[in-house]
């Protein structure tokens, strides 16, 4: 719990390493999954390392990846593995990215096309450094799996593209079928869990995707364990509805390192039920809350309760 140093001897998280060692609290019962290792996941893994892809499965530390590989669903992670920002809560490498490769959208659409996926997402890394955020990367990367695998229906998960001027239009104007940015945490605890981000301008972004193309699902999730109080959750579920977002994900943080932010608590399974309650009380039309409910988990599955909660919305269930 105490290294981070990544496989080839480089420190992980440089503005990292100097910060006090935090205590790891026990994990409760209810979080146990499944190790990797089966044979349906090694296939996923081939496919993965003979495209010289990323995934956020693996970069994050995903808990799910056992589940999600073995049924051939891997997020890919977009513009590299290593990312501009730091924040508290995240285990993808920090640093000064490569330049982007540009042939990187084909090799995704292919790996999309290898694995057979009917819904595939797509996240990133943070990419200050670009002009535009990689939000062409992103349009480029989309594109190309809808000339590959022409009935995948496509999800995509982006930064926050912070003062990137005409950078999510060019994303929108790709027509993803469902726009995810996660909020990550209730605005108290900005400053400490996501500094380089700001509140607001993220449920912005959620607000203006609706503006500029109402058929496309709004997405976003937030982590809990971290100190929030409820109202401040029951707050955030509010302002997301005010952004018009049809999904929210809440799903238990779990800490990395002993250098990353620590778990303040374990929500309870009756917890995060009730949470669930409440958000489809406030209005939206999908909702997955549960310790191990993560952005990308079950994302296929969900869609299609999107589209069927949209189709009765409209009359046409």
């Amino acid at each position: 719990m105490v290294t981070v140093i990544d496989n080839l001897n480089r420190p992980r998280h440089p503005e990292k390493a100097n910060r006090p060692l935090t205590e790891v609290l026990r994990k409760p019962d209810w979080i146990r999954v499944k190790a990797p290792g089966s044979a349906a996941w090694s296939k996923t893994a081939g496919i993965v390392r003979a495209g010289g892809l990323h995934t956020v499965c693996e970069e994050a530390s995903c808990p799910n990846i056992g589940e999600c590989w073995e049924k051939k669903h891997a997020t890919f992670m977009i513009m590299g593995d290593t990312c501009t920002r730091a924040c508290a809560f995240c285990n993808v490498r920090t640093g000064m990215p490569d330049a982007l490769d540009q042939g990187e959208p084909q090799k995704v659409a292919d790996a999309v096309a290898s694995l057979g996926l009917s819904h595939v997402v797509i996240t990133s890394v943070d990419r200050d450094d670009l002009s535009d955020g990689g939000a062409e990367h992103f349009a480029r990367t989309i594109r190309a799996i809808r000339a590959a695998s022409p009935g995948t229906t496509i999800e995509i998960l982006t930064p926050d593209f912070l003062r990137k001027d005409g950078a999510l239009e060019v994303v929108v104007a790709a027509r993803p079928d469902v726009f995810n940015h996660n909020l990550e945490t209730v605005p108290s605890k900005y400053l400490a869990v996501r500094p380089g981000a700001r509140y607001f301008h993220s449920l912005r972004l959620l607000q203006k995707v609706k503006e500029l193309d109402g058929t496309i699902f709004t997405k976003s999730g937030i982590m809990v364990g971290l100190g929030e109080e409820r109202p401040e959750v029951l707050q955030l579920m509010d302002d997301l509805r005010s952004a018009d977002v049809d999904f929210i994900t809440i799903g238990q943080y779990l800490q990395p390192t002993r250098r990353h932010h620590k778990v303040e608590r374990f929500v309870t399974p009756d917890e995060f039920k009730a949470f669930e309650t409440v958000a489809y009380a406030k209005g939206f039309a999908m909702v997955s809350s549960s310790p191990l409910t993560r952005s990308s988990h079950h994302a296929g599955e969900d869609f299609e309760k999107l589209r069927k909660a949209r189709a009765a919305k409209l009359g046409r269930g």
